[in-house]
C-alpha cells in the first residue's frame, strides 16, 4: 500500500501573476494545484492545471508530483473531449510570459476562428459566436462533472 507525500510548502514568487491570483475562476483546488477557466475571447473551453507553488518546469516537481500534475491535466482532457466533443484538444505548457508552472489546456474546434492554427497564431476567420455561446452554456454541467472526476485523478 503507497502513501501519497504531503505537499511541500508553497512558495511564492512577487510579480509572478499565479503567485499573486488564480489566474482564472477557480473549478477545483487542492493543497498541490488548481484548475481555472481561462478567459479568453474566443475560446470559451480554454482551462489552465496551475501548479500552486512557484515552480517554472515539470522538472522541478517530484516523480509523485510529476504524475499528479499529469493526471489532473489527463482529467480535465478526457472530460472536454467527453463533454464537448470537439475537433482538437491542445495542451500546451509554454510558460514563456509566466515562467510559473501552468499547463493549457484548450478545446479546440473547426468554426474556431484560429482553427488549425494556434490560438495565439492570427485568426483565420471571423469568430463564431452562437457556437462559441452554445460551449459557454455547457459549462456549468462541464465543470460540475470535473468536480466529481478531479479528486480522483
Amino acid at each position: 500500500m503507497s502513501t501519497v507525500p504531503p505537499a511541500r510548502p508553497p512558495v511564492f514568487q512577487p510579480g509572478c501573476a499565479l503567485c499573486s491570483q488564480d489566474g482564472g475562476t477557480v473549478v477545483w483546488r487542492n493543497e498541490r494545484l488548481r484548475v481555472i477557466r481561462a478567459d479568453e475571447p474566443g475560446f470559451p473551453a480554454f482551462y489552465r492545471v496551475v501548479w500552486n507553488s512557484h515552480l517554472p518546469e515539470l522538472s522541478d516537481l517530484s516523480t509523485f508530483e510529476r504524475l499528479h500534475c499529469l493526471e489532473v491535466v489527463t482529467t480535465v482532457e478526457r472530460t472536454l473531449r467527453q463533454q464537448l466533443q470537439p475537433t482538437k484538444i491542445n495542451l500546451a505548457a509554454l510558460g514563456n510570459m509566466v515562467p510559473h508552472l501552468h499547463w493549457h489546456v484548450i478545446a479546440r474546434f473547426d468554426w474556431d476562428s484560429h482553427f488549425p492554427a494556434p490560438i495565439w497564431a492570427a485568426a483565420q476567420r471571423e469568430r463564431a459566436l452562437e457556437q462559441e455561446e452554445a460551449v459557454r452554456a455547457r459549462l456549468p454541467e462541464i465543470e460540475a462533472v470535473l468536480r466529481i472526476q478531479l479528486p480522483l485523478a
